[in-house]
């Protein structure tokens, strides 16, 4: 019996030993999916210069949609922010230029769970462009590198609002009035009313296409590089309600 216990207790210790070492490991290595993180293969620094070139367009659009997906399902990269902040001081590499509305609920680098230097942001009501937009968008593209320009606009948006009831305020008045071709360019059947949020949204969609088609129009040189396959000019539609950036396939 004495030699049975003993026995018993020898299987039961060695037991202890393998889990604590089991535990150690994983405390020291956790497991990670490979490619789980958002563009850059490490938490600990930003997007690098080599990953960012062997990327296609269409390989950082569908980052972006991972990333919007993690957001979405509340499954986001726990980052590094500090170490991110050091690994891109000397430089930078963004994928992605996102022209998004200046609305407070539309963070693009956390709608698209990205990091420090992983992408360029302008915002402007109703993401709108003008000549120092395309500037920025061209900077971007041709002096930094980037392979995405995406147009993000969102439901509920209080600039196609305005838009849509004349609205008329100081220096307001003119950013809205680049909104107003998106608006005759809306089909819609049902009440067009500001108050209607179907059309809202409709109007905001349109606005999406409408600027895409300025940028190819008004910027020859980033329209180029769409031609050669350097670059993708893309537009989707973020929805307050559920976190879901849809891609609007342009």
């Amino acid at each position: 019996m004495q030699r049975i216990s003993r026995q018993l207790l020898n299987e039961a210790t060695d037991r202890r030993k393998f889990l604590n070492l089991s535990l150690g490991a994983f405390a020291v290595t956790p497991f990670v999916p490979f490619r789980y993180f958002q563009l850059s293969a490490s938490l600990s620094r930003s997007l690098a210069k080599d990953e960012r070139d062997s990327m296609t367009p269409a390989q950082v659009i569908d980052e972006l949609k991972k990333g919007n997906e993690r957001f979405r399902t509340g499954k986001m990269v726990a980052r590094d922010y500090r170490a991110e902040k050091r690994s891109s001081a000397t430089g930078q590499y963004p994928a992605a230029v996102i022209l998004g509305c200046l609305d407070s609920r539309v963070p693009a680098e956390i709608v698209f769970d990205t990091g420090i230097g992983d992408t360029f942001i302008g915002r402007v009501a109703g993401n709108v462009v003008n000549d120092d937009m395309l500037g920025s968008m061209e900077f971007g593209c041709v002096v930094s590198g980037a392979k995405v320009i995406l147009v993000l606009g969102h439901t509920a948006c209080g600039a196609i609002k305005g838009a849509i009831d004349d609205v008329e305020l100081g220096n307001l008045t003119g950013l809205l009035a680049r909104i107003k071709p998106a608006i005759t360019a809306t089909k819609f059947d049902g009440e067009k009313s500001s108050k209607n949020a179907a059309y809202v949204d409709a109007v905001a969609q349109a606005n999406v296409v409408v600027t895409i088609s300025q940028i190819r129009r008004r910027s020859p040189i980033l329209e180029d590089l769409e031609k050669k396959g350097a670059i993708a000019i893309t537009g989707a539609m973020y929805d307050l309600a559920t976190g879901r950036v849809n891609f609007l396939g342009q």
